[in-house]
């Protein structure tokens, strides 16, 4: 083999070796990654936001964009992601991007499997925007930028062991293990929205029926109130009132606002999903037994509507209650940026990954032209 050929080799060896490597060697050690300014990107269904982050968590620049119509080419939502990132670009020195996407994301973080809400399938995400941007990308599920986030910055800050739990359409949700993002070993860990909790219950759009998701999540409570309402149930006049008999008109931040007034169905609902998400978060605290579950998402903005009787019902369903530590069920601190936050973090550990290995390789290709240039010196 070639001097030539033997260096492009060791190269691209090392680039594997990196992102084989970024995962196992996650835990603490954001705390010597490089303190630069990263780009997050939170994609979901509907929305597609931009921040520049800094190294303490603080968003110096945010912008957003609708995400678009799924029907199209999966080039049309990276061309979206390419253009927010130029536009920071111009005003801050990006130095690595972070993706949080709403699908399921391989291993070794460099390709969407499926995105439910976008036209991505087996698509190699990372590459293609690593190679229009010439900046270390990183892509991850957004449940897992989340949580890092709030491990990091917001309620699970002190836990090195934390199940998030994201409570919006459907329920997401990610584990965190000795300060580590644990995706499992196909990378799709965390999709606790498909267990199943009642066998033969509601169908959900997964195709099974019974799972979690559809007794606790944003869409449960939406078609429990539709329901009643349908129904022309008593308790309902309140609700049906404020939309003026149009059904469809009933949402998650209406219901919300609602009970927050003291509507009667409305802060019966939530006791309802909140106890189901209770059940839920005891089921998990059984099988993976962390210190803290944090609770995000959209839904989560209800408060103590929702995460008191979610509380109880964790007391009273526990495995060996009485006889163990319980875990702390917190709200999450960090909104709807949580996402947007943990991707560009997750991003920084990776721009130093490369850092060190471009580092080897100049150090190594100077090496090696001080000992070609003294053969030549000698022949």
């Amino acid at each position: 083999m070639s001097a030539n050929r033997e260096r492009v080799y060791r190269g691209s060896a090392a680039r594997a070796t990196v992102w084989q490597n970024v995962g196992r060697r996650e835990r603490r050690s954001h705390l010597t990654a490089p303190r630069v300014p990263t780009v997050g990107i939170d994609i979901g269904g509907t929305k597609v936001m931009a921040g520049v982050v800094d190294a303490d968590g603080v968003i110096l620049e945010k912008i957003r964009t609708e995400t678009p119509d799924k029907s199209k080419s999966p080039k049309v939502v990276e061309d979206t992601i390419v253009e927010l990132v130029l536009d920071l670009s111009e005003r801050h020195d990006v130095h690595a991007v972070g993706i949080g996407a709403a699908g399921w994301v391989d291993a070794d973080r460099s390709r969407v499997l499926f995105a439910p809400h976008l036209a991505w399938r087996d698509e190699p995400l990372r590459d293609r925007l690593a190679e229009r941007l010439l900046v270390p990308v990183m892509v991850d599920n957004d449940a897992n930028t989340a949580a890092w986030a709030e491990w990091r910055f917001g309620a699970g800050r002190g836990e090195d062991d934390l199940v998030m739990i994201t409570l919006g359409t459907g329920i997401g949700g990610a584990i965190l293990q000795d300060g580590r993002v644990n995706r499992g070993r196909y990378g799709v860990a965390g999709e606790f929205g498909h267990m199943q909790v009642v066998p033969g219950g509601h169908r959900c759009p997964c195709g099974n029926r019974g799972c979690w998701e559809q007794y606790s999540s944003g869409n449960a409570l939406v078609r429990e109130a539709r329901e009643m309402a349908a129904a022309d149930s008593p308790v309902a006049f309140g609700i049906i009132d404020r939309v003026g008999g149009n059904i469809q008109d009933i949402t998650g931040p209406l219901i919300t606002e609602l009970a927050r007034q003291g509507d009667a169905m409305c802060v019966e609902l939530f006791q309802d999903i909140g106890q189901w998400l209770g059940v839920g978060i005891a089921n998990l605290a059984a099988a993976l037994d962390p210190s803290c579950f944090v609770i995000g998402g959209g839904v989560s903005a209800a408060d103590d509507l929702l995460i008191a009787p979610a509380r109880e019902a964790f007391r009273r369903t526990l495995t060996g209650r009485g006889y163990r530590p319980e875990a702390r069920i917190a709200k999450a601190e960090l909104g709807p940026e949580a996402g947007m936050v943990g991707a560009a973090d997750l991003a920084r550990l990776v721009a130093r990954r490369f850092r060190r290995a471009n580092r080897r390789r100049v150090e190594r290709y100077e090496r090696y032209g001080r000992v070609y240039g003294r053969q030549a010196a000698d022949s």
